[in-house]
């Protein structure tokens, strides 16, 4: 997910409602297949919702799931920071 070309899809749609891949491609230097290919990954992933209507398709940020993520990820932050505190203060027990 920490592609630059992913995080900069979701830049353009979270400025967004919705958005038509057509507008991405104008807005980034990313070829239209490339950007299909991510936005078929961040839909894979759950980040964004899409529908096609006709040639268009269009996406719009999945802001449930990125409450989720978001928090999980703080989650897991908090958690790495305990474990460097305690590593931190065991070795300053040894020195």
């Amino acid at each position: 997910m920490s592609h630059p070309a992913r995080i900069a899809i979701l830049g353009v749609l979270a400025k967004k409602n919705e958005c038509i891949c057509g507008e991405i491609v104008e807005i980034l230097p990313l070829a239209q297949s490339t950007v299909s290919q991510h936005l078929k990954e961040l839909k894979n992933a759950g980040l964004i919702n899409g529908e096609t209507d006709g040639p268009r398709s269009c996406y719009c940020i999945n802001w449930k799931a990125f409450e989720k993520f978001n928090a999980d990820f703080n989650s897991l932050f908090e958690k790495l920071r305990e474990v460097m505190q305690n590593v931190v203060a065991f070795m300053a027990y040894f020195l």
